[in-house]
This record gives structure tokens, C-alpha cells and sequence, in this order.
């Protein structure tokens, strides 16, 4: 005996419950992020891993810019004048970074774009990135990390197994 297949749900049908807040705003992020080029939105949002933090403090992803050849992409990075010419001198090793990013050669030429530190019109573009929250552990979760990883002798290792079991411990369901 075959099975019926089972009807597809409406397409005007919405979920039920409670929706996260990053996928309501997943879509316009995207479409804005690809109106300016970029097409992989983690470019913006982890450019201080993608660039490293000492660049991260001075740079900022501007755009990326196709040009009518086809071939590569320029990514255009705002930079204060002062940091220009250190920046100038790293672009071959950050511009292999933001490829790594893409998982292909999606940028040939990083352009530099000088700027006061503070950027135009009552300082928009500020170049220090934003603290990272981070929350105090509950002491309860924090002592039971300590326990799982008691018996490691290196100290390095110990610390990155704490590090796991505290995440593991607060993760949601």
C-alpha cells in the first residue's frame, strides 16, 4: 500500500511560538550587506578574526567593489591617514585572510581610503570596535567545568577543557 504524500504547509503560514530575533532580521542584513558587495556578511561581522586584531583597531570594510574586467574584486577599507602606510604594507597578507574567508580568490586588490580617526559627519565610522560582553560565569557551572577538567596537568589545556565544559554547560537546549 503507497503512502500519500503529505500536503506541503501554506506558504502564509507563520510559525508558531516565538521566532528568534536574528532571523527576523537575517534577510534585511543580508540585502543591505549585498548591496555593498559583500556577499559573505561574515566579512562585517567578525572582521576583527578575519583581519586580526591589531588591524581590526584601524581599519574598517567599507565596500567591495566588481569591476567590468570580471576578474577579482577591490575591497575598499576605510583607514586613518596615520595608519596607512602600515596598513599599505600588510595588504598581500589581508587580502589572503578575506580569501580565506570567501573559500576562493574573490578579492585581487585591497584600495585604502584615508580618513580622520573619527571618519565624516559627527563621527560615524568610530575605529574602536565595540568591547565583547562578556558575561560572569555562574559559579555553580564554573565549578563543575573545574571538576571535569581536575585530573589535566598542562595548564594551557586545562584552561581550553574548563573553557569547552563552561560552554557546553550554558549552551541553550
Amino acid at each position: 500500500m503507497t503512502r500519500k504524500p503529505s500536503p506541503s504547509p501554506s506558504p502564509t503560514r507563520r510559525m508558531r511560538g516565538f521566532e528568534a530575533a536574528a532571523g527576523l532580521v537575517k534577510d534585511p542584513i543580508r540585502v543591505a550587506g549585498e548591496s555593498r558587495g559583500f556577499a559573505v556578511a561574515r566579512l562585517l561581522t567578525h572582521w576583527a578574526e578575519v583581519a586580526g586584531e591589531d588591524l581590526a583597531r584601524i581599519t574598517r570594510p567599507v565596500k567591495i567593489g566588481y569591476g567590468r574586467e570580471g576578474m577579482g574584486a577591490t575591497l575598499t577599507l576605510l583607514v586613518s591617514g596615520a595608519h596607512a602606510q602600515m596598513v599599505e604594507m600588510q595588504k598581500g597578507g589581508l587580502k589572503d585572510r578575506v580569501n580565506a574567508v570567501y573559500g576562493y580568490a574573490a578579492i585581487s586588490r585591497v584600495h585604502l581610503t584615508q580618513t580622520a580617526p573619527i571618519g565624516f559627519a559627527e563621527g560615524q565610522a568610530e575605529f574602536q570596535p565595540a568591547p565583547k560582553a562578556v558575561a560572569p560565569p555562574d559559579p555553580a557551572i564554573a565549578a563543575r567545568a573545574t571538576a571535569a577538567a581536575d585530573g589535566v596537568g598542562d595548564p594551557g589545556l586545562r584552561a581550553a577543557l574548563e573553557a569547552l565544559a563552561q560552554n557546553i554547560l550554558t549552551r541553550r537546549n
